[in-house]
């Protein structure tokens, strides 16, 4: 049989992809953000999005970048914490590698580097010289935890 060229995509653009269709359930009108994570047989573990908390009534909290209590910053968990929150078994993320569509900030990273999350592979940095991103990079490096820009093709997804 011949070596066929296939449009097949490769895991990274699996999860990746998968990580950017979680970020379309974003309610942040600013800034989307998904996340998926996987063991090492290639499996989803879980995923996850940034959104306020569950039971909360969004439209009496903040979306806004604003200051004092009208700032989303105050209340949005992110995607990264959100899909660690959302795996049924927390043991079950040891080992994992996450694929977020933004570099984890410092809070976030102190949430994969507890749960044992051994890889950390994100499509953009945009922030990466602010002080929590410069943060987060010290600890994820202290504690061993691989941390990788996404190289894969380019990921277009179009909601009709």
């Amino acid at each position: 049989m011949k070596n066929m060229k296939t449009n097949n995509i490769n895991w990274d653009e699996y999860f990746m992809g998968i990580a950017l269709l979680s970020s379309l359930r974003s309610k942040d009108p600013n800034t989307k953000v998904g996340a998926c994570i996987v063991d090492e047989d290639n499996k989803v573990v879980s995923i996850g999005y940034n959104g306020m908390p569950r039971k909360l009534d969004e439209d009496n909290l903040s979306w806004n970048k604003g200051e004092g209590l009208d700032s989303k910053y105050l209340y949005v968990c992110h995607a990264e914490f959100n899909a660690i929150l959302n795996t049924r078994n927390g043991s079950a993320l040891k080992n994992c590698i996450l694929y977020v569509t933004l570099f984890p900030c410092n809070e976030c990273a102190k949430a994969i580097i507890q749960v044992g999350i051994k890889e950390v592979v994100y499509l953009d940095n945009k922030y990466e010289d602010q002080l929590n991103t410069i943060a987060s990079k010290k600890m994820l490096d202290l504690a061993g935890i691989k941390l990788r820009k996404y190289q894969g093709r380019k990921i277009n997804i179009e909601i009709k």
